[in-house]
């Protein structure tokens, strides 16, 4: 792995755009919720095609892990899910797919139709220190503002904007919580375009090195840290990296230069166009709805909830970090995370020992399962 410190972080000359970026990614959850044209929903045709695919796959016992897209044909949906990579890709940078019928499926076969749209759009990456490729987000009694090192998902708390570590995130919704836990999205060249017409010295501190803490979940040979540009302008396009939290927490190694006024001032800028705009829009999941968002170009956060007290009705959702064999040009800045910035091949965690699985039951995702 690159590790990029020292003279590389503070010489750092950024690429910038010459002004505000237009384009489909350049929109406004005000101007999203005027239409539904970002909602896919599933016809009878496609289901059937979802369900004898996932059947097929139940029925051989395969593991997941050995099941791409030769192995889950969908004659016509699949070209479908193609046209979404490409918007995702190039477009609006998300889509939400409605309608896939959870409760008739049952849950395990319900992730293996979600593995299996997912297996259309790349190749699934591992989304913590234990190795899922299919990641559970649930609440087990995690507090992340306690612990730097529990990962938030893993709690009921509120979820700040953010990116994961991958090209493309996916959420299934299995079940919904009890009240709260909607999600919102937000388009970071809308951000960027927003924070540039208020402050253009403070949007330009984003384009320089912040320390990111990488919360226990450290790749061989590097420390436990990393730094990079939240704003990156490369081949014309602006891919973005932020997760404010863990920027904080970073300030508890010793040896991280300590945030200076002008770049708090920067990510106060920054929350402020977030949080008090009209540029996000929320989503509040259905059981069968399948979010599919493109980290370079999209945050996403979750409000808090209350959740329900009986385990099988606890807020569920299924995840997926994809890396789709077309996907753009990233800056070397993103190796200190993603631990390749080759198309194709990057995205995810890698830690000493690290087994990879795709654990379909909640039980068997469980830390020590």
């Amino acid at each position: 792995m690159n590790e990029i410190r020292g003279t590389d972080v503070m010489d750092w000359t950024p690429d910038m755009p010459p002004g505000p970026i237009e384009g489909p990614d350049a929109w406004s959850g005000a101007e999203m919720a005027k239409n539904d044209d970002w909602i896919h929903h599933l016809t009878d045709d496609e289901i059937a095609e979802l369900e004898a695919a996932s059947r097929a796959v139940m029925d051989s016992g395969a593991d997941l892990l050995d099941i791409g897209r030769d192995e889950f044909p969908l004659p016509t949906f699949g070209a479908t899910v193609l046209e979404m990579r490409n918007e995702l890709l190039r477009g609006r940078g998300f889509v939400l797919i409605r309608g896939l019928p959870v409760e008739h499926l049952g849950r395990e076969m319900a992730g293996i139709a979600y593995w299996g749209i997912g297996a259309h759009l790349g190749h699934a990456r591992p989304q913590n220190a234990h190795g899922h490729l299919l990641g559970h987000v649930r609440d087990i009694g995690y507090d992340s503002l306690k612990n730097p090192e529990h990962r938030i998902y893993q709690t009921t708390q509120r979820q700040y904007y953010h990116t994961d570590t991958a090209d493309i995130v996916g959420l299934l919704c299995l079940q919904q919580a009890k009240s709260g836990g909607a999600s919102s999205i937000i388009s970071s060249v809308s951000i960027y375009n927003e924070m540039l017409r208020a402050d253009p010295d403070l949007t330009a501190v984003m384009f320089h090195p912040f320390y990111i803490d990488h919360r226990g979940e450290v790749p061989p040979d590097s420390p436990p840290y990393y730094p990079v540009p939240t704003f990156n302008y490369v081949d014309g396009r602006l891919s973005s990296l932020y997760v404010r939290q863990y920027i904080e927490s970073a300030q508890r190694f010793p040896d991280v230069p300590r945030l200076s006024d002008k770049q708090i001032a920067a990510l106060d800028l920054m929350d402020a166009v977030m949080y008090d705009g009209d540029l996000a829009l929320e989503m509040h999941f259905r059981p069968g709805d399948i979010q599919i968002l493109h980290n370079p170009q999209i945050f996403h956060g979750r409000l808090p909830f209350e959740d329900w007290p009986e385990p099988e009705r606890k807020r569920h959702l299924l995840r997926l970090w994809l890396c789709p064999p077309d996907g753009r040009t990233l800056p070397h800045w993103y190796a200190g995370r993603w631990d390749s910035i080759e198309i194709g091949d990057r995205g995810g965690l890698s830690v000493d020992g690290m087994v990879r699985k795709a654990p379909l039951r909640f039980e068997d995702a469980l830390p020590g399962a």
